[in-house]
């Protein structure tokens, strides 16, 4: 359901003034907010991995507060007119244009980090718990406040597109914080009647965690480093306008793969490891994420979602089919990192998650200097490419290095 919003506001953005301009804008401020709040994605898991009584629970609540205060103090610093402009025009490269509609957005998605942070810690604590229906019925919440706010900003008001866009997400995740916290009050409530030892001190959460926080803070500069590229590569705003749009589509399909993580840490075999039947799962719903998508990017049906459903103007499909063809193996590999990533977590060694993903960015980095500084290829297609060699090496990063409970 997540993956949803993203091709929903690309089409209410595309439908409104400048929709090439706008979405490039819109793509800028998503990319760093995203990349803001990539300290606490992880938060979920270490809810669900963690919180077992009173004392847990309170430190790492305790823990969440602090990592929210953070970055949000850190979309606060990336806002400020004289860093934003120095990372959009003189890093970057981008017109100034796009780059004045993007620090509009941004500033509207302020409230993004913290309330994201907010809704995964008491989702983990959902999870954990087996009451994943009400963290669906949460997300219903955000998309339900999402389209609202868009629709409404876009009946009666004159706001740019990208301002619309952003705003519509601002909304969505703080009803949907204020929902996890509503429907975890129950799980809550428990766990502070449970006795425990002593409390978990700090510094004992920070080394459990903060090699998860820096997996998601390199994953999440993904997306600036992309736009970095596609800025200083041929033909820069069709490619920002489209690229959004390919990350909204192939989101939908590898949406289940980046929830499963959490599935493997939850549903771990009776003695503590990971379970062969969560492994077979995943097999299986890799191979129909990825046939899916195939029906879809490789049959008229693309036309027809990009064209008549997107309202793309037809001169920007160029830029998006032919990445999407390539992402086909994406969703699969989503799946793959996501389970192997939760055997470390149930072992407890989260160091070589974050090798693998620095080995990821590292060969995505390299990709994308090759082909658009030395070739000269058009970003998107780069891009395209660049995830899919990334992804590749992360998985057979982890497939090598085997948790010490299996080895034992």
């Amino acid at each position: 359901m997540m993956s949803v919003e993203g091709p929903y506001l690309s089409a209410v953005v595309a439908r409104l003034g400048a929709p090439v301009i706008n979405l490039a804008a819109f793509g800028l401020a998503f990319s760093l907010a995203w990349l803001a709040e990539s300290p606490i994605i992880m938060l979920l898991s270490a809810s669900t991995a963690l919180a077992q009584d009173r004392p847990s629970f309170l430190a790492l609540r305790r823990f969440a507060g602090l990592l929210n205060a953070g970055v949000t103090a850190l979309l606060v610093l990336i806002v400020l007119p004289p860093v934003f402009a120095f990372l959009a025009l003189r890093v970057m490269g981008l017109p100034e244009a796009v780059a004045g509609l993007a620090h509009g957005a941004t500033l509207l998605l302020l409230p993004w980090p913290a309330a994201i942070g907010i809704r995964r810690f008491y989702q983990g604590l959902l999870v954990r718990r087996g009451h994943t229906g009400r963290v669906a019925s949460g997300t219903l919440v955000r998309l339900a406040a999402m389209s609202v706010t868009a629709a409404a900003l876009a009946a009666f008001t004159r706001l740019p597109g990208a301002w619309i866009g952003a705003l519509a997400l601002s909304a969505g995740v703080v009803g949907e914080a204020a929902a996890a916290r509503y429907m975890a009050r129950h799980a809550v409530r428990d766990l502070l009647a449970a006795a425990g030892g002593a409390e978990p001190p700090l510094g004992e959460l920070a080394r459990f965690y903060f090699p998860l926080a820096l997996t998601s803070m390199l994953s999440m500069s993904v997306g600036p480093i992309l736009i970095l590229f596609m800025g200083r590569g041929a033909d820069p705003v069709p490619c920002l306008a489209a690229w959004p749009v390919v990350q909204a589509f192939n989101f939908f399909f590898r949406s289940g793969g980046v929830a499963f993580q959490e599935v493997g840490v939850a549903l771990k075999a009776p003695g503590g490891g990971p379970s062969p039947q969560v492994r077979r799962a995943a097999g299986l719903l890799a191979c129909a994420a990825t046939g899916l998508l195939a029906l879809l990017a490789f049959t008229p049906l693309a036309r027809v979602w990009f064209l008549r459903i997107l309202g793309l103007e037809p001169a920007l499909l160029p830029f998006v089919l032919v990445p999407t063809r390539l992402l086909l193996a994406y969703p699969a590999l989503e799946y793959a990192l996501s389970w192997q990533r939760a055997r470390f977590i149930l072992a407890r060694r989260t160091r070589p998650i974050t090798e693998a993903t620095a080995l990821e960015i590292a060969g995505l980095a390299l990709a994308m200097s090759v082909l658009v500084l030395g070739f000269g290829w058009r970003g998107t297609l780069a891009a395209a490419l660049a995830l899919t060699l990334g992804r590749l090496l992360a998985c057979a990063h982890l497939r090598l290095r085997r948790p010490l409970a299996e080895v034992a």
